[in-house]
């Protein structure tokens, strides 16, 4: 896996959006101050900004194996039925992610002829944030699986820097 990397595409991309979401809520709270009007459309900006942000993060922490899990079962297994159980729990979360990207598909095509409030873009913008995440997610969990099936053990972020 590409763990060597300190930061990824979808690092990059949260790091950028993050950046652009603290400008547009700064052109929020001094708007509100008196300096200057803020514009109407910041509100709604900061709110895609921040669903897009969500989103591209989740790739991130699929390729670190970070996300959060409940490990009490996990933890009392060993061996083969460990790297068997954590296997099975990734095809399955790559099933559902496959399946939740056609549905987000289809929802920006839906969505693709209306129009935001109060910025200049089509809704399916804000609606393609899950499909783009998702093809990350997607990329990231397969990767998981094919090492953990090569490995014949479950990854863990960081353990090939450890030995």
């Amino acid at each position: 896996m590409d763990q060597n990397r300190k930061y990824s595409l979808e690092g990059y991309a949260a790091t950028i959006l993050f950046l652009g979401l603290i400008f547009v809520v700064l052109l929020q709270v001094f708007g509100r101050t008196g300096l200057f009007v803020a514009p109407v459309w910041t509100e709604e900006l900061a709110r895609w900004i921040w669903v897009w942000l969500a989103f591209i993060a989740t790739g991130e922490a699929e390729r670190r194996n970070v996300q959060l899990r409940m490990g009490i079962l996990v933890e009392a297994l060993l061996g083969k039925s460990r790297f068997v159980l954590f296997t099975l729990i990734d095809i399955i979360y790559l099933a559902v992610t496959c399946h939740l990207l056609w549905i987000g598909y289809k929802t920006v095509l839906r969505t693709w002829n209306n129009e935001s409030v109060t910025l200049p873009f089509s809704d399916a913008v804000l609606y393609a944030s899950y499909p783009v995440a998702a093809l990350f997610i997607i990329w990231r969990v397969a990767n998981r699986i094919r090492w953990q099936v090569l490995n014949k053990r479950p990854h863990v972020f960081g353990a090939e820097e450890t030995r």
